[in-house]
């Protein structure tokens, strides 16, 4: 073994090492420490009361409230199901083509309000004119016989649509009607395209409301029956009335 030398420095000095303890002392250590827990978890396991030892009068108890909260799902589960077939029936009682039948929609999807119902160069304007495009298609408000489909007069090109009630809605100066005399149609179903035929002044979508036979204001008619002419909102059914065209 080689002799450190008096002037080498000691790298050591001022250091304590701590001995290693034998192999031996950790194996005592370790299995001390798993005999410990074993003891423990005996100790607990003989605290708890034999399943023999306990009482009737408990167990009857537990199996009630088992018994009666499995009852009680069973009754929310049917009841779900059962409102839910009953909701299915109502739906199919009535089609989307029944409920569309009293549904008013706006006749075109995008126009200029340019003219209102009233008297207008000494003569009385009975209707409403929108401007749109010429070509753009226009659809029926509502359903309804069609009664007259063509060229008519002043008019120029236009469909005249009867409802069930005997109230009469007129589409005039179109560019053309795809529509014919006699025919049903539905609410949103397109009946023609804007155009400026008769006697018209630009291209534009004249529509006329008449009750009874009495030519009415289309706004107030429309807005009685939640189609709104001048804000451009129609029906929240409007969807409906859609599918059922379509």
């Amino acid at each position: 073994m080689r002799q450190r030398l008096s002037s080498e420095p000691d790298r050591y000095r001022g250091r304590r090492r701590v001995p290693t303890p034998p192999r031996s002392r950790y194996a005592v250590v370790v299995t001390s420490a798993f005999v410990g827990a074993g003891v423990v978890a005996f100790g607990a396991a003989s605290n708890l009361p034999d399943a023999k030892a306990v009482s009737p009068d408990v167990l009857q108890g537990l199996k009630t409230q088992q018994v009666a909260a499995d009852a009680l799902e069973s009754r929310s589960d049917s009841g779900a199901a059962s409102r839910g077939e009953n909701r299915e029936a109502a739906g199919t009682e009535l089609s989307a083509e029944e409920a569309a039948k009293d549904i008013y929609l706006l006749p075109l999807d995008e126009y200029e309000f340019t003219s209102a119902y009233g008297v207008r160069f000494g003569k009385l304007h009975a209707g409403i004119d929108l401007a749109a495009p010429e070509g753009t298609p226009y659809k029926a408000v509502h359903g309804g016989t069609v009664t007259a489909a063509g060229y008519s007069g002043g008019y120029g090109y236009s469909v005249t649509i009867r409802q069930d009630d005997g109230t009469e809605i007129i589409y005039a100066h179109s560019r053309r009607v795809v529509v014919e005399k006699g025919e049903q149609v539905k609410a949103g179903q397109v009946i023609g395209e804007v155009g400026n035929t008769g006697y018209s002044y630009g291209t534009h979508l004249h529509l006329e409301v008449h009750v009874k036979g009495t030519p009415t204001d289309p706004i107030t008619f429309l807005q009685d029956r939640g189609v709104d002419i001048k804000l451009q909102m129609e029906s929240v059914y409007a969807g409906l009335a859609a599918a059922a065209a379509s």
